[in-house]
């Protein structure tokens, strides 16, 4: 196995500094992309709709603004009312060419119904590209020949797909593994006997009984269930440190949430430092990953059948409630600016066309097209114009956890409209009062958004904090039947998610 592993590391190095040096032109790639899309999709119900054979050119290719005016950007459940539903039906040709035979299930956050979004063979070709292109990153970092034996635990949903009525349905994770080749499945783990499982329960005792038998040098997955699964492991087996069991851990692959609130606890975990990559990756495509760890942020990856455009997340193109003011405009990769909130739309090759994704991101460097996550469309805090992102949440929290050498991660807001104040829970801390801890976070936030400080001078009361018990919030998904690496804590409320919280709160 160590000269397998010397032929990857070597291979690795030689591969990627030639990419490197190939410089692109953002929108003339992000064009190309376009054009083989719309030619590929023009034979479809949707192409003849939108007369794809029309926008396309012999020479100059594709025409963006033709594209932008021709197809309207449309959310979830208006695609699936007008293409997705006769997909899903066993109809051809629809949305994109032929039949699509896989289904991703993606939850979203607590209290949202179950999506079914399309998985092409082109799709799929497109995430292992994606992924071999992160762990090539890997290269810079000098890690040992040794590391390049080790597995990869990928702490995800249930791997089992469903059969239904002419396709397969199931996490995303299932259908990649369905098509992950041979090979690549011996330092995959965790095996199938345990990825199967739908109860996550089931699956953690499992993983933590199994730990030490395994050479794990890579960890991926959403850090709530990833730090908890190192947590569980470390406590049941007595030991220091989670490198007393996988001596060769040294990459955390991470995504769907905020990090840095959970750092301290991975520290915690650790007595050997450990690379953290982000990631962006969803059941609708492969977007961006972090290509330097000393480099804030993720690349945007131009050329893996995606079309990136860009919605100014402010008044002028949404309303209060976050709905979409104008279902055509939208601004090209060339378009940007840095430091903005920008709501982002995707057409990609599984046949999703100018689909409104839910996220905000924000362009760190405009050149590289690098960007982070800074929250969610339906996420955000705007009773009487605060305009707050998860982002400005995550940042304060995040401030206050270290100037108090506090450990806050999970926390859950309701939007109290006719009361107009926020109301915050959180797991209790030991010594410090919640009205304290509360005040500290409403000050942070008011330095992070100008907004902010405004409103809650003349109009937003003074938020309220709730401490809830230890183990609180993973009572609560439990509750729900959400455990597991595909569900996600809401930061913010919606009317429903408000009122399981309540129940549940009340119970207690």
């Amino acid at each position: 196995m160590i000269y397998i592993g010397k032929i990857i590391q070597q291979t690795t190095r030689a591969i990627i500094p030639a990419r490197k040096t190939r410089r692109i032109n953002a929108l003339l790639t992000q064009k190309k992309v376009l054009t083989r899309l719309i030619r590929k999709a023009s034979i479809t119900e949707l192409g003849f709709q939108y007369s794809f054979d029309k926008l396309i050119k012999p020479i100059s290719g594709v025409s963006i603004s033709a594209f932008q005016r021709q197809v309207p950007i449309t959310t979830y459940e208006e695609f699936y009312d007008l293409w997705l539903k006769r997909q899903l039906a066993g109809e051809r040709d629809i949305a994109w060419p032929g039949k699509i035979k896989h289904y991703a299930l993606s939850s979203g956050t607590t209290g949202s119904p179950s999506k079914r979004l399309p998985i092409s063979k082109q799709m799929i070709r497109s995430f292992k590209l994606s992924s071999l292109g992160q762990f090539n990153v890997l290269y810079r970092e000098n890690l040992p020949v040794s590391f390049y034996k080790c597995q990869i635990l990928t702490i995800g949903g249930s791997t089992k797909l469903t059969k239904a009525a002419g396709y397969f349905e199931g996490d995303l994770s299932g259908i990649l593994r369905k098509h992950t080749p041979i090979v690549a499945r011996n330092v995959a783990l965790p095996g199938p006997e345990i990825t199967d499982l739908k109860d996550f329960p089931d699956k953690l005792a499992k993983i933590v009984s199994e730990a030490p038998k395994w050479d794990v040098g890579v960890v991926a997955g959403i850090p709530t269930w990833c730090v908890k699964v190192m947590e569980e492991i470390v406590s049941h087996h007595k030991v220091d440190s989670i490198h007393d069991i996988w001596p060769n851990l040294k990459v955390y692959v991470h995504g769907g949430v905020y990090m840095d609130p959970y750092r301290y606890r991975l520290d915690a975990l650790c007595k050997s430092p450990i690379i953290l990559l982000d990631t962006y990756l969803a059941s609708e495509g492969y977007f961006a990953y972090q290509d330097s760890p000393e480099k804030r942020g993720m690349k945007l990856l131009l050329n893996r059948g995606i079309f990136f455009e860009f919605i100014p997340f402010n008044k002028s193109h949404f309303d209060a409630a976050g709905n979409i003011l104008n279902k055509y405009s939208a601004l090209t990769m060339e378009q940007v600016e840095e430091g903005v909130d920008y709501a982002i739309v995707i057409t990609t090759n599984s046949g999703l066309w100018r689909y409104i994704l839910g996220d905000l991101v924000q362009f760190l460097d405009k050149i590289e097209k690098r960007i982070i996550i800074s929250g969610r469309i339906k996420q955000t805090l705007n009773l009487c114009g605060e305009h707050l992102t998860l982002d400005n949440l995550n940042m304060a929290v995040q401030q206050v956890s270290v100037n108090l050498n506090l450990y806050l991660t999970d926390y859950t807001i309701i939007s109290r409209q006719k009361e107009q104040f926020h109301e915050w829970y959180m797991e209790e801390q030991v010594g410090i009062d919640a009205d304290k801890l509360m005040q500290l976070i409403d000050n942070k936030i008011g330095e992070l958004n100008d907004d902010y400080a405004y409103v809650r001078k003349h109009a937003l009361k003074k938020p309220v904090l709730r401490f809830i018990k230890q183990s609180g919030f993973y009572d609560f998904m439990k509750s729900q039947n959400k455990l597991g690496a595909q569900h996600k804590m809401p930061r913010v409320l919606n009317s429903q998610q408000q009122k399981d919280w309540e129940d549940f709160f009340n119970s207690l």
